[in-house]
């Protein structure tokens, strides 16, 4: 039997008795302002599915946190819990080695004999294996004893305070169960507290739905231990009905370990057999620490540490976390969450906060709530935080939150979208730093990415595809039965390479464009520059060619996937190559590659108007085959591409739009991450209110009582991470967008938002901006530039910038033709501007 004293994991009486929250304690303890109710989720009833669980993270550990048992009991609490390394199988060359012997029949079937069903037929002997799975760890348990009814339950998650709190009470006692996961001691932390001495007891288990032993190694100590599979087939793999392969072999499949320790405060702690836990008695508090560790060594490693090695990593975690009062842990968790979070705010409105969340969003569609957008908003910026950190793996498609072995689409990274509106909010937010697992991750796909250029292409340079997992695979998947459309996209590593040079032009910092950017995106560049072949008709194309998991109506009336130069392939090619031009003229090095790049661009094919006045999704006029596709890839060079603008190319943008209408008419955006993209869209276009329309949508139709992104499947709903982030991105460009030179600032307010603020968005060329408006007019503008600059400002619609100063000092500008204003920007300075409501 053992006893932990209070002193070190709190430290007071009254902290002991919980008669102050969590966050309102520590909050006065650091004197900090207490949160505002604003920016939290909270519900009246514990979750009973995973789905509508609250999320807790620090970029590595995610645990969803139900607030009660499965079965909806109060006194229970369940945390399913992940650890971001932790996937199935190991390296291996997924490559097929006989594919470019098929490349040429492709590119012959489609721009000789136009038999497309042929080119569909041939691109499935140059796919490779399927990529693997990312995986569950445990489940933390516990429940406790009450010897009466529960009345006043709440349960809530703080966008603030990164913190999950249950709160009920039990026969005059109040109860508390606190959670929170530490970025700075890599620690899942769990406190339970009753407002009363001496009144907590009950049993606290580990367990995990793969292969495991739980053990307990002290009265206060468990260990967690299990392997992952050698082998799990992917999505559509003709060996789902026997997805899971399991193996003894080292490295065929890796280990993994987790750790939990009961500190207790006012009572007793005692190791507990069937099942093993900790029975935890007559105690006033406890906190449960829990740590975990895998056997992953790099994706170019075998994962073959062994069980003792991947045990003692877990327990370095918990040991040193274990030396911290809790007091500690929960302040150092705390300023590193806001050190992030706190960047910005966003005001849409008063919230009725006396609704709890769930309700509010049931009654969007009756009542609008654009309050109700704003917490959304934070919400995919917290998700963030929690799901990508330097160092971590970068977010899924789950972020780090996963229960199943065999997830959705194997919760890797869809890479044809879906990893990238993963990040489309992280610099205009300002959660650049979060960018950092994205990168290294192209680090690393541009090492397996060369192999298969060479391999299934016999090309130069680095390439990837459609599913990218842990061992960062970049082949063509379907081993020979996935549809082309998806298997076979060979465009994500241009896609991938925006982020690297959007990451320098928002910062300014030429040592990363130089030694972390340009590398990866002149290797990128190489292989697009030797894909492109010559169409017949003088200019240059890409073949075998898809528009993502998009098929058209072919000369016999039959749907078809291969073609050659779809919208979206000429769209990443040319971005990346003006890219790559612009950042070689930057650093002042390869001219010649520079002019090689240049000179391809002109010859690229043109973007095309099609028969109904769209914007063609492929370069030839094809009847599109299913009108109602979630994936509008075509429109790419609108957003999140900047080629296409009402300013710059008005009939291109006006064919954007009667694209964008006629997907909608037809069932398109029907998850959430395609509402997302369609929200996008509507901001590129300056059209705030059918973005508001779409908005209003995502809320009704798509969006889940924990706010959580959800995909139709089936009968039910599947949770799905880029619609939270891809939301929180299109928000921001209604209020201020930078993407063509200019700053714009609230170029596209919805009528809907008369008045609000919003403070510390982001805008390239190294700019902090804080916006006000009321009535609809932009009240007050304070820009606060990281590096000196010129900078082009434009007010909205019908107002202009009055005048500029940077603190007393008034600060001159230039009035341009096209309703923007030029100035100068000096690195720290302050700079307000007023308006003026006179007509341009």
């Amino acid at each position: 039997m053992s006893r932990f004293t209070r002193r070190r994991f709190l430290g007071t009486t009254s902290a002991l008795l919980g008669d102050l929250s969590l966050p309102t304690r520590l909050a006065k303890a650091l004197n900090e302002p207490a949160v505002s109710r604003d920016l939290t989720l909270w519900y009246e009833k514990p979750a009973t599915q995973w789905i509508d669980a609250l999320p807790i993270g620090n970029g590595r550990l995610g645990a969803m946190v139900f607030g009660g048992g499965e079965d909806g009991a109060f006194n229970k609490e369940l945390l399913q819990f992940n650890e971001d390394t932790l996937w199935s199988g190991q390296p291996r060359d997924g490559n097929n080695r006989d594919a470019k012997n098929h490349l040429a029949a492709i590119r012959a079937a489609v721009l000789e004999r136009q038999d497309y069903h042929l080119a569909d037929q041939l691109c499935k002997k140059m796919q490779g294996l399927f990529a693997e799975s990312y995986q569950p760890l445990g489940n933390l348990r516990l429940d406790l004893t009450h010897s009466g009814p529960i009345k006043n339950f709440r349960r809530q998650l703080d966008l603030d305070t990164a913190c999950v709190t249950v709160s009920y009470e039990v026969e005059g006692v109040q109860f508390k169960r606190e959670a929170f996961v530490s970025a700075p001691d890599q620690v899942l932390v769990l406190r339970v507290t009753g407002s009363k001495l001496h009144q907590v007891s009950g049993v606290l288990t580990l367990d995990g739905p793969l292969q495991k032993t739980v053990t307990a190694l002290t009265d206060n100590r468990l260990l967690l231990t299990g392997k992952a599979a050698a082998h799990i087939a992917g999505a559509g793999h003709p060996n789902s009905e026997q997805p899971v392969t399991l193996s003894d072999e080292p490295g065929a499949g890796m280990y993994f370990a987790s750790l939990g320790e009961v500190h207790v405060e006012g009572g007793t702690a005692t190791a507990s057999a069937n099942p093993t836990g900790i029975t935890v008695a007559n105690a006033t508090s406890f906190t449960v620490l829990v740590t975990a560790a895998t056997g992953y060594r790099g994706f170019q490693l075998k994962p073959d540490m062994s069980l003792e090695e991947v045990a003692a990593n877990a327990k370095r975690q918990l040991e040193a976390a274990a030396t911290k009062p809790f007091a500690t842990l929960y302040a150092r968790h705390l300023e590193d969450h806001q050190r992030l979070f706190r960047r910005v705010s966003l005001s849409l409105g008063t919230a009725n906060i006396t609704k709890p969340t769930g309700q509010r969003l049931k009654e969007f569609a009756a009542s609008p709530d654009p309050s109700l957008l704003a917490l959304y908003f934070q919400y995919g910026r917290y998700l963030l935080i929690s799901s990508s950190r330097p160092g971590s793996q970068p977010a899924n498609l789950q972020g780090i939150w996963s229960y199943e072995i065999t997830p959705p689409w194997s919760s890797n990274w869809t890479a044809n979208i879906n990893i990238q509106m993963n990040y489309w909010h992280a610099e205009t937010t300002n959660l650049g730093e979060c960018t950092g697992p994205l990168f290294d991750l192209i680090d690393g796909l541009s090492k397996t990415g060369a192999v298969t250029a060479e391999e299934t292409y016999g090309l130069p340079g680095w390439c990837s595809h459609h599913n990218i997992d842990i061992w960062r695979a970049s082949n063509p998947v379907g081993e020979g039965v996935g549809s082309p459309t998806w298997a076979n996209w060979g465009m994500s590593g241009p896609w991938l390479c925006v982020h690297l040079y959007e990451h320098y032009l928002f910062t300014r910092n030429r040592e990363f464009l130089r030694t972390r950017a340009y590398p990866f995106m002149k290797g990128a560049a190489e292989f697009c520059l030797a894909w492109l072949i010559e169409d017949g008709k003088g200019h240059l194309t890409t073949c075998p060619s898809e528009s993502t998991e998009n098929n058209f109506v072919a000369p016999d009336g039959k749907p078809a996937m291969t073609s050659a130069g779809c919208t979206m392939d000429m769209a990443l090619t040319r971005e990346l190559f003006a890219n790559c031009s612009a950042a070689s003229k930057e650093l002042g090095s390869d001219a010649d590659f520079a002019a090689k790049l240049d000179a391809a661009v002109t010859r690229l094919i043109p973007y095309q108007v099609g028969r109904y006045g769209q914007l063609q999704e492929w370069s030839v006029d094809f009847e599109e085959a299913t009108p109602g596709q979630r994936h509008m890839s075509h429109l790419y060079p609108l957003y999140p591409g900047n080629q296409i603008s009402p300013r710059r190319t008005p009939e291109l943008a006006r064919a954007a739009r009667i694209s964008l209408e006629r997907r909608l008419e037809n069932g398109g955006a029907y998850t959430g991450w395609s509402r997302a993209w369609a929200i996008a869209f509507w901001t590129r276009l300056l059209d705030g209110d059918k973005a508001w329309e779409s908005l209003s949508m995502l809320m009704e139709h798509s969006t889940n009582i924990n706010l959580f992104d959800t995909h139709p499947s089936g009968k039910t709903s599947i949770f799905q991470i880029d619609g939270n982030f891809g939301t929180t991105a299109a928000i921001a460009e209604l209020l201020l967008q930078s993407h063509e030179g200019t700053i714009d600032l609230l170029p596209a307010l919805p009528t809907a938002w008369p008045e609000g603020s919003v403070k510390g968005l982001r805008a390239r060329g190294g700019l902090e901006i804080d916006l006000r408006w009321a009535g609809g007019k932009l009240a007050d503008c304070t820009i606060r530039p990281d590096v000196t600059g010129s900078h082009n400002l434009r007010p909205p619609q019908g107002q202009t910038i009055a005048t500029i100063r940077n603190g007393a000092k008034s600060v001159s500008f230039t009035n341009r033709h096209d309703g923007s204003y030029r100035t100068q920007l000096e690195a720290g300075g302050t700079y307000r501007l007023s308006f003026s409501s006179q007509t341009i």
